[in-house]
């Protein structure tokens, strides 16, 4: 194998739960106006795991998506890493229960990777990076990033929950070719937490929302300075951009926050909004009917935004993960993205959901005090509790 041989995504799998509430429901139940998380947040609805599924579930279906797509047998897979805040167990990886559903085994290298919302980019990025290297002997990386999201019934962050997965197969870019450098930024900061044993996060908003803004303004940065270009330029000229996406309103004042220190909106006061709804929200839609699905959530915007995009249009992917860190890294679409394939997985799921009530989601709460990386992994796996939905 040459080194210098291009790598990225070669293959994309998508899954998201069977069940989802709408935010106009979940405003009635909680006596709220509607517009508090339709326009205030920007978010729809949210995608729920209930107890019909767990991040196991998700992963797979998320896995056996990308490599059905994908020419080459198992034996072809030499590196396995999964992104989550939702882990199963203290010490073993979640990648053993994936493996084992999956029969993968042998020479592979398996673990799980832990950073909040930034675990599924630093999976990505160690795959990459192996993948370019002689230790993987020109095998193919299987990476997925994966979460349940529950908060703290009634707390701030609960209409932002949301669950699902995304996998991805590095090797020949088909999809679209990684960039050799990404750009990194962190510091120790605690503005979102949950300490072992306690079933909910703590959350520290003004202070997430201030690191997310300084990581996404010191990752654009450091990218400009290193092409030797302005950040206003990078901005106009990107063809779409990708953000770790809590809620959509959070990405859009990140914007604002790089369009005024790039200093493009002094004649115009509505290009950050303008920029925003051209090459941000449209990428967004998928998310806005998920809901925050955490390590996976940049990644349902980055496969929405590779969907239909001529060979070599490049996009940027901005990760964040609180505690906190910061990656920036850039996509050029590859001959496969303008097919898409994989759309039809989202396509397939969205088409086939329950609508739950918002009876429906009480109920749901009032009997589930934990998140379900809460519980043993043997009883999440194998002691599903039942759940009928209502009529």
């Amino acid at each position: 194998m040459r080194l210098s041989e291009p790598v990225g995504i070669a293959s994309l799998g998508l899954k998201i739960p069977s069940f989802f509430l709408d935010l106009k429901d979940f405003a009635h139940l909680r006596n709220t106006d509607p517009n508090k998380y339709e326009i205030g947040l920007g978010c729809r609805e949210m995608a729920l795991c209930l107890d019909q599924h767990t991040v196991v579930d998700l992963a797979l279906g998320a896995a056996r998506r990308a490599l059905m797509r994908r020419k080459g047998g198992l034996d072809q897979i030499g590196f396995l890493a999964i992104g989550t805040e939702s882990g199963l167990d203290m010490s073993a990886p979640l990648t053993k229960w994936v493996a084992r559903e999956l029969r993968l085994s042998g020479a592979l290298r398996s673990y799980e990777v832990k950073h909040a919302c930034l675990g599924g980019t630093l999976a990505l990025r160690q795959a990459y990076e192996w993948r370019c290297s002689p230790a993987s002997k020109g095998k193919a990386a299987l990476v997925i990033a994966v979460d349940d999201t529950l908060y703290e019934a009634r707390s701030p962050g609960e209409p932002t929950q949301g669950a699902g997965a995304v996998a991805m197969i590095v090797d020949e870019p088909l999809i679209a070719e990684m960039d050799p450098c990404s750009h990194s930024w962190s510091r120790p900061a605690d503005d979102f937490w949950r300490p072992v044993g306690e079933p909910y996060p703590h959350v520290d908003g003004p202070l997430s929302l201030e690191c997310y803004n300084q990581g996404a303004l010191a990752c654009f940065q450091a990218y400009c300075e290193d092409t030797n270009q302005t950040l206003g330029n990078f901005l106009e000229n990107i063809k779409g951009m990708s953000f770790h996406t809590p809620f959509p309103k959070m990405v859009q004042k990140a914007l604002g926050v790089l369009c005024e220190k790039a200093e493009i909106t002094a004649g115009n006061p509505n290009k950050a909004k303008e920029l925003f709804l051209e090459k941000v929200a449209p990428h967004l839609t998928w998310n806005q009917k998920i809901g925050n699905s955490m390590t996976a959530s940049l990644w349902f915007s980055v496969a929405q935004n590779l969907c239909g995009r001529r060979i070599g249009e490049q996009i940027s992917a901005f990760s964040y993960g609180s505690g906190c860190g910061a990656e920036l890294q850039l996509l050029t679409a590859g001959p496969e993205a303008q097919a898409a394939a994989w759309a039809q997985d989202l396509q397939e799921d969205f088409s086939q959901r329950t609508r739950l009530s918002a009876q429906d989601y009480d109920s749901f709460r009032t009997r589930n005090q934990a998140v379900k990386s809460g519980f043993p992994a043997a009883e999440l796996l194998q002691n599903k509790r039942g759940f009928r939905h209502a009529s």
